[in-house]
C-alpha cells in the first residue's frame, strides 16, 4: 500500500471515531519521520467550540509531541479537505504536506473553492495532494448524513 493510502487509512479510523460519538466523521494524523505524532477528529459537538476540527485537533497534538508548534517536515493527512481556518492553521503551522481524500466544492480551501495552502502571498506554502482514498472518505461522509436524516 502507497505510504499516502496508509496514512489516510488512519485518518479513516478517526473519522470513524466521530461518526461514533455523533460527531460529522472527519479525522486527522500528523506524521514526522514516518510516524504519527498527533491525531483528531471533530468534536465541534461535543466539546462546543467551532473550532474543534479534526485538523486544529491534530495539529495541537503534534505541537505538544514535539514541544514546537513549529510542524518543519510534517504531514497533515485529513479525511476532508480542509476549510479556511484549518488552511490557514496548517500554513501558521508550517506543515509541509497535506493529504485529503474528499473535496468539498462548497468550503473547501487546498483547491476547491481557494487555493490557500499554495498562495505565494503567504509566508509558507505546503504540498497539496487530493483525492487520497476519495470513494472511501466520501462514503463515511454520505453514511453519517443519511443516518442523520432518517
Amino acid at each position: 500500500m502507497e505510504s499516502h493510502e496508509k496514512w489516510m487509512q488512519s485518518a479513516l479510523q478517526m473519522a470513524e471515531k466521530a461518526y461514533s460519538l455523533g460527531e460529522v466523521p472527519i479525522g486527522a494524523v500528523v506524521v514526522y519521520n514516518d510516524q504519527i505524532i498527533g491525531r483528531g477528529y471533530n468534536q465541534c459537538e461535543s466539546l462546543v467550540d467551532p473550532t474543534a476540527h479534526a485538523e486544529i485537533i491534530a495539529i495541537t497534538s503534534a505541537a505538544n509531541t514535539l514541544k514546537d508548534w513549529r510542524l518543519n517536515a510534517c504531514k497533515l493527512y485529513v479525511t476532508k479537505e480542509p476549510c479556511p481556518m484549518c488552511a490557514g492553521a496548517l500554513i501558521n503551522a508550517r506543515v509541509d504536506f497535506l493529504g485529503f481524500g474528499l473535496y468539498d466544492e462548497q468550503e473547501g480551501c487546498c483547491g476547491s473553492l481557494y487555493q490557500i495552502c499554495r498562495d505565494p502571498r503567504f509566508k509558507h506554502q505546503l504540498t497539496v495532494k487530493g483525492g487520497i482514498l476519495e470513494n472511501h472518505c466520501e462514503a463515511i461522509i454520505k453514511e453519517f448524513f443519511v443516518a442523520k436524516r432518517h
